[in-house]
């Protein structure tokens, strides 16, 4: 065991680690049969660039949640050892030299088999040229001019970020990347189709055609829509100077907009209150394959709460506040599951660049095999019961999203 240890510490901690797959999990013994938690089956980490450095993204799914924890090299060394030979009996190691198989036997006996790479690590090691993707984790480099952050301001016309707009930079870098993650999950045909929900003034709007044209070579078909006429006319005004092929802007209300073409891409950031549940419902509604929402000013629940258990929290404004939008957005990420969703809820950017850091990814499973696989129905049965006990214990009978959905009080 202790061989394969350093086998793992060494390409993990060198960099040369692709990926690493956790599986078969120990069987449950003893007191821990009556552990009504669901387990993890398999656990996947993959090399990652995180604000910069080097780390590594571990991802289980438990039932019916999907777990993720980044850690640092090191700790991530840590971590698959604690968990290779307590909580599984298989490891399987990519890497940029050789692929390894690590068993252990009834009898405790660790075998460790060695091979050349498969075809999907070097794949995967093409990728790592970079090395890891580090390309994919900088969309946007702070030295090189990128004409819509020129003509928007954030950049000057040599590439360098202003001084009073590097968090605006970073916040369009973190968005990119959180896009581009699910850019696979999204249909290979073009044009591809998008809607920006309360696109405001667009530096997100910008950015997403720039990823999918300059930088993923799709052609697109992206609307941002808004119900500030004089705020569309501006970036009709900015869009025709970037000459932005496929991209328009459309001045409306979102529960009133509908497509002429299906949708694939549904974005609303910061959407005030129910504004985000009209765009999330149309973006169900329409099947979209992937759903991107920053919520924003979520005062719904407020007002709906009536729970003598939560009394000592809703007793304070502040902590009320809080707890509605924690609520909401918990809500919201477990109706999405149930309409067919595999549903994330991830930081945008950190709490000191604002407190509306909380995005809501959802990718609609596919039809027949998904890569996470379908929800077994008992699965979907525990998560309407445990909807409704949310939603009890909130002393709430319907939110707003599941009244446009149509959905009633589940």
């Amino acid at each position: 065991m202790s061989d394969f240890h350093d086998i793992l510490k060494r390409h993990i901690t060198g960099g040369t680690c692709l990926k690493i797959v956790l599986s078969r999990p120990y069987p449950k013994r003893g007191a821990a049969t009556q552990d009504s938690e669901p387990r993890a089956r398999k656990v996947v980490a993959r090399p990652i660039q995180l604000r910069g450095c080097d780390s590594y993204q571990f991802a289980m799914r438990a039932g019916s949640r999907e777990i993720h924890e980044n850690l640092a090299p090191d700790d991530a060394a840590r971590r698959v050892q604690e968990l290779f030979g307590h909580s599984f009996l298989d490891c399987h190691l990519f890497t940029t030299t050789s692929d390894y198989v690590a068993r252990i036997a009834r009898s405790g006996h660790v075998k460790v088999t060695t091979g050349t790479p498969t075809a999907s690590s070097q794949s995967q090691r093409a990728q790592t040229a970079r090395p890891h993707d580090r390309e994919k984790r900088r969309l946007l480099r702070p030295d090189e001019p990128v004409p819509f952050l020129v003509e928007i301001g954030v950049m000057t016309p040599a590439g360098k970020v202003r001084a009073n707009k590097q968090k605006k930079f970073r916040q369009i870098n973190r968005f990119l990347e959180l896009v581009d993650d699910v850019i696979g999950e999204l249909p290979s045909r073009d044009p591809l189709r998008v809607v920006d929900f309360g696109c405001g003034k667009s530096y997100l709007t910008f950015a997403l055609h720039h990823l999918l044209t300059a930088v993923r070579s799709r052609r697109v078909e992206i609307v941002g829509l808004d119900r500030d006429r004089h705020v569309i006319d501006e970036c009709r005004r900015v869009a025709g100077r970037l000459d932005c092929t496929g991209l328009e802007f459309r001045e409306g209300h979102i529960a009133d907009y509908e497509p002429a073409t299906p949708v694939d891409l549904a974005v609303s950031l910061h959407a005030c209150d129910t504004a985000t549940d009209d765009a999330l419902a149309k973006a169900v509604l329409w099947g979209c394959a992937v759903i991107l929402a920053v919520p924003c000013c979520q005062h719904e629940l407020a007002g709906k709460l009536r729970s003598p258990e939560l009394e000592p929290l809703a007793a304070h404004g502040i902590l009320k506040e809080r707890m509605a939008a924690l609520a909401t957005d918990a809500l919201r990420a477990q109706i999405l599951e149930l309409r067919g969703y595999r549903t994330q809820v991830l930081e945008f950017i950190d709490m000191e660049h604002t407190a509306k850091n909380v995005l809501i990814r959802a990718v609609r499973r596919k039809s027949g095999t998904d890569s996470a696989g379908a929800v077994p129905p008992a699965d979907l049965d525990k998560q309407t019961v445990s909807l409704r006990e949310f939603k009890e214990l909130l002393g709430v009978q319907e939110t707003y999203l599941e009244e446009r959905l149509g959905d009633g009080a589940r």
